[in-house]
């Protein structure tokens, strides 16, 4: 996007410009990505750092627009909670809406509390809750660590970012990037036309199979998503030890 193309009074994010077409610009100015890549390092290292004590922890999703007297807010509010007193950390994208109410969740439970947050051309805050208050500036290394720190997704109603990240957990199940790791949907009826589309459409087609359609696991109370987030915890710890004891035994 060329400069005069962007909204009066928005600046350009860091993200932004990394996607910006580049056209016809002189080679100094292409050459100059590489100097990116220690930015990228070192945002990646400081996520790690923060996070890396992180043990048995959920990541929740919803929309950001969510306000707290709605029942989804509850719902989430209830679900963090109870994830908290089970003995989960709790990691958000750290903003508002059902993103607070997750993190809200955690400290009524008296639980870690953990926000990832991303710059964005409208800022947004973090919000009240957290213990861990994390800034990135590329997407990609944010949605490592919502991965990487945490053993299930838990997913409430929300809008195309909460889409994305529900995808990009599919997508990482499915091509056995992770393992034993549920994406849980919160309000089944709210996910009931996507369900029926990807039965009607997809996988008619053959676009995924029956398996992939499984993948998605539905819950209408904190019980059923502590449930799962538990039998997947123990689940990923025996995939872990017969991981570690394979590369253990392997000869040099």
């Amino acid at each position: 996007m060329a400069p005069h193309d962007h909204p009066r009074g928005v600046a350009q994010t860091f993200d932004e410009e990394l996607f910006t077409w580049l056209g016809d610009e002189p080679p100094d100015v292409r050459n100059a990505d590489a100097e990116r890549i220690r930015d990228i390092a070192a945002e990646f290292a400081s996520g790690f750092a923060a996070l890396a004590g992180l043990t048995r922890s959920v990541t929740v999703f919803g929309s950001a627009r969510t306000p707290p007297d709605h029942p989804n807010y509850k719902l989430v509010r209830e679900v963090a909670a109870h994830l908290g007193r089970a003995g989960y950390a709790i990691i958000t994208g750290g903003g508002p809406g059902l993103m607070e109410a997750a993190n809200r969740g955690a400290r009524d439970a008296g639980a870690l509390s953990v926000g990832c947050n991303i710059e964005l051309p409208h800022e947004q805050k973090p919000n009240q809750y957290l213990d861990i208050d994390l800034r990135f500036r590329h997407f990609f290394a944010r949605k490592v660590m919502f991965v990487r720190y945490a053993c299930a997704f838990v997913i409430g109603p929300g809008g195309f970012g909460t889409l994305d990240e529900l995808f990009e957990a599919l997508t990482l199940i499915q091509t056995e990037k992770i393992h034993h790791f549920p994406a849980i949907l919160l309000d089944r009826q709210d996910w009931q036309g996507l369900v029926q589309w990807l039965s009607a459409s997809a996988l008619a087609d053959r676009r995924i199979d029956s398996d992939d359609l499984a993948r998605l696991r539905f819950a209408s109370s904190a019980a059923e998503v502590c449930a799962l987030a538990d039998e997947a915890h123990r689940r990923q710890r025996v995939h872990g030890l017969k991981q570690h004891r394979r590369t253990r035994d392997q000869p040099l």
